[in-house]
């Protein structure tokens, strides 16, 4: 790792130990980017209190520790107890030479990977998927994609709704309707099931036939079991086109639905009965973990099997829990759903442990999101009060930023400004959502996510595309580029920029918080702006020229690696 702040935390945490001893041991203190120095650091406030000193007196006591040396070129007490520090130009140097030169770009793999397992999209058999499945499905995958860079070994599960009541009455309608042999897409069998829902709520007697339609599902009846499959098949294709369409890399292979865990779900609720986690209440089978209670003070029931003898999600997500750490050896668990799901999946958390089929250091975790919403700030639909599918979302996307990118870049031919506002109407959309804070609702807002500029995909990408034709036109060979001197203040502000990438990669594999990682790649090139604007580069001459085209390169490669772990693509041109 290239970063000075990995560096500066050991000096600060040398210099801790030799001006207070053991008492201030593990402090680590903030160290962020200043408008004032290169780095300032805050760590005198949180020690104050304990040591019984001002601010100001700690942190003089520390300064005394941080003599100017290789790394450090000074330091200095600012403001109630802030020390504010510069970095040798020299070492500032060597630091962004050793990234450029390494093709992680400075990033290490993990030394004790993780086996990740990461659920996420969860689409429902014969559904369209709507802008509901955005989320889950794209925060998921730069999840997914950003541990996997990290050197952990990711394994994908798509969660799909395959199983239960709704699947009784799909079938035992279209054997009514004779039409199990000519469906063949997503929205014939959305109005299937449309029209057998309707049938099952007004027919008692067809209710009573799609009822025991699922015991012949559920008991592996042959033709019940095909037609079954079938559905899936059709309704996988759909979400595998979505995919492919949206940039994320969940493929049929990834796909282990409700239905996989049928067989597991009777001894689940067998062992919890014989640990006495579970017990009878009112008829149904539960467990009542600790710390959960109503607004009276009672304990909440997690409920893992019906009065009726059914089973419904809790023991599903149970057996998903078990499954993944008892067979797939998972020893990090990521479930990307949204916030209304926060107190299931915890009293599921924290059943799972009880029973042992989470034991530590094994990590379960929520990735919680908040909602999409329209202009109107309450849940995005069409003007007909639908819900907006994916496909047709996708579509609205491409064909804006078609009309953009054909007034930008009308000197491309067709073909290449269409691969663009694919690239682009794709990307806004996918950037739009993972740049916010993803537990926050954001409004869907056209205008904002397709601009070129601001915080947005066509920026970040555009920044992209504009290094790439510096470097071509510059007809240079990057592998054969020296190391950059950074001799302007838009020099160093890059490079300090560019050499958080590894921090950043380390902080979003943390958080599995996607936003970080936009804001930082945002600052990449708003500060390449800054640095382009003060900086000529194709009209410098020698030495400058060369350092200031190597500085460019390795902006290009942390935009372009970035945007790629974002699941956005990054145009050679635009």
């Amino acid at each position: 790792m290239f970063d000075p702040v990995v560096t500066l935390r050991q000096r600060f945490a040398t210099a801790l130990h030799a001006a207070f001893g053991d008492e201030v041991a593990g402090t680590d203190p903030a160290i962020h980017r200043s408008a004032h120095a290169d780095y300032q650091a805050d760590v005198a406030m949180a020690l104050a209190k304990r040591l019984k000193r001002s601010p100001r007196d700690v942190a003089q006591a520390l300064l005394a520790q941080l003599q100017p040396d290789d790394v450090v070129a000074s330091a200095e007490v600012s403001g109630p107890g802030f020390i504010n520090l510069a970095l040798q130009p020299a070492y500032l140097e060597a630091c962004l030479a050793g990234m450029s030169a390494d093709a992680r770009l400075g990033v290490a793999k993990a030394a004790n990977p993780d086996t990740v397992v990461i659920d996420h999209s969860a689409p429902n058999v014969a559904k369209e998927m709507h802008v509901g499945h955005l989320r889950s499905t794209i925060i998921g995958d730069v999840i997914a994609r950003v541990l996997g860079f990290a050197g952990h070994k990711v394994i994908r599960q798509n969660h799909i709704g395959d199983w239960g009541t709704p699947f009784g009455m799909l079938i035992e309608h279209m054997l009514d309707t004779a039409t199990t042999q000519s469906v063949s897409s997503v929205q014939e069998l959305v109005a299937l099931y449309r029209a057998s829902r309707a049938k099952f709520d007004a027919d008692p007697a067809f209710a009573e036939r799609a009822r025991h339609r699922v015991v012949l599902l559920q008991g592996g009846d042959e033709a019940t079991r095909a037609l079954w499959g079938k559905l899936i098949a059709i309704s996988v294709e759909h979400f595998t086109s979505l995919y492919e369409q949206l940039n994320v890399d969940l493929r049929p292979r990834d796909v282990r639905g409700e239905s996989a865990y049928n067989d597991d779900l009777a001894i689940v609720v067998a062992e919890l009965e014989a640990q006495g986690l579970a017990r009878e209440s009112e008829g149904a089978i539960c467990v009542f973990p600790e710390g959960f209670l109503g607004r009276e003070g009672e304990p909440v029931p997690l409920i893992v099997r019906k009065q009726d003898g059914g089973y419904g999600y809790a023991t599903t997500d149970l057996a998903a829990v078990r499954y993944r750490v008892g067979t797939l050896q998972a020893t990090r668990i990521v479930v990307v759903v949204g916030a209304p799901q926060s107190q299931h999946l915890a009293m599921v958390f924290a059943v799972a442990r009880s029973a042992g089929w989470a034991p530590a250091p094994v990590r379960l975790e929520h990735v919680a999101f908040g909602s999409v919403l329209g202009p109107d700030k309450k849940m995005f639909k069409t003007r007909a009060g639908d819900t907006v599918s994916l496909a047709s979302l996708g579509e609205e996307a491409v064909e804006r930023a078609r009309k953009a990118v054909s007034a930008k870049s009308a000197d491309l031919s067709p073909e290449r400004q269409e691969a663009i506002a694919r690239a682009v109407g794709i990307g806004a959309v996918k950037y739009a959502d993972l740049s916010n804070d993803r537990i926050k609702d954001y409004v869907f807002d056209w205008d904002r996510m397709l601009a070129f500029d601001g915080n947005t995909a066509p920026y970040l990408m555009y920044a992209h595309a504009r290094i790439r034709s510096i470097l071509r036109k510059a007809e240079v060979v990057e592998t054969q580029l020296g190391p950059a001197t950074l001799e302007a203040p838009q020099e160093k502000a890059l490079a300090l920029q560019l050499l958080q990438f590894a921090s950043v990669i380390d902080k979003t594999v943390e958080t599995l918080q996607p936003h970080r990682l936009c804001l930082f790649l945002y600052d990449v090139a708003t500060t390449f702006t800054a640095f382009y604007e003060h900086c000529p580069v194709l009209k410098a001459e020698g030495q400058v020229r060369a350092s200031r085209l190597a500085l460019c390169s390795v902006t290009a490669r942390v935009l372009g690696q970035g945007l790629a772990l974002l699941g956005i693509e990054a145009p050679e041109q635009m």
